[in-house]
């Protein structure tokens, strides 16, 4: 791979910042992470692009850097910088809008995090240069880009539809569709050298989409109306935005029942945040 390019650097910085502030304030947290609701109904469509800039801890912030690290170089020397960024782009927002599709019914369903965007990057990278070699952070092997793209499919498939663990699929499935037909709108001579792995990875995948648009009750995600919590490194903020809220009604019960002077600094901090919303 080629060393990171300024842009890849300049995102780098940009999603740093950005998660950043969300760590420090819960407010912007709020304000820009994916949320159904607030698109489909209040129409903040920035969402789509905003909620790819903030990252749950600084070790999922960290692990998605790094990742685009790794695969960005190749891709913004074999694309330019401009046709980089719209790689980036459409594969985030590409990502979020087939999460918004699968969850359009979960008005609470929310999540962060630019994996949709470095997923892009990456089966941008696979579409580009199939046979290069894709190795783990800490295992000491590595696998050919092409039986990485196959097998990631695969499982983004199976875990959209059995829902067996918490990580969200539909974003990351997206994101590396789009980013890899984007590359090759944009290079499409690629697709010439690369046809046969590129076919291997987005029959299945536009298949499995097209299923869901026309039999969305073949996907398992009902889920998210039963008791169990989907804490997830991308989806885990339904249940601490619940969590705030009881303790945002314990606060406002007990200023009826004792009063406002009864509240302590943390209790005050804490609503006086709430109305900044």
């Amino acid at each position: 791979m080629t060393n990171t390019g300024v842009v890849s650097l300049l995102l780098v910085i940009a999603n740093v910042a950005f998660s950043y502030k969300g760590f420090i304030s819960n407010a912007f947290f709020e304000q820009y992470k994916f949320e159904v609701d607030s698109i489909l109904v209040r129409k903040e469509y920035k969402r789509l692009v905003t909620s790819g800039f903030l990252h749950v801890s600084w070790m999922h912030l960290i692990f998605n850097m790094l990742s685009l690290y790794a695969f960005s170089g190749a891709v913004e020397y074999s694309l330019g910088a401009v046709n980089f960024l719209i790689v980036y782009f459409a594969s985030l927002v590409g990502g979020d809008l087939l999460a918004l599709f699968v969850h359009r019914n979960h008005g609470e369903y929310s999540s962060v995090g630019a994996s949709g965007a470095v997923c892009g990057i990456i089966f941008a990278s696979i579409a580009l240069y199939p046979g290069m070699s894709i190795g783990f952070f800490i295992l000491p092997f590595s696998v050919p880009g092409w039986l990485y793209g196959v097998l990631y499919i695969a499982f983004s498939i199976y875990g959209i539809k059995s829902k067996r663990d918490n990580t969200g699929h539909e974003a990351h499935l997206g994101g590396a569709l789009i980013g890899m037909m984007t590359t090759l709108i944009i290079y499409p001579s690629a697709f010439a050298s690369n046809y046969l792995t590129i076919l291997i990875i987005t029959v299945p995948t536009m298949v499995f989409i097209y299923l869901i648009v026309t039999r969305p009750h073949i996907l398992l995600v009902d889920h998210f109306n039963s008791s169990k919590n989907y804490y997830s490194v991308d989806h885990q903020y339904n249940e601490i935005k619940n969590n705030n809220q009881r303790e945002i009604d314990r606060i406002l019960d007990k200023i009826g029942t004792q009063g406002i002077e009864s509240l302590n600094r943390k209790e005050k901090e804490q609503l006086e945040e709430y109305s900044k919303r």
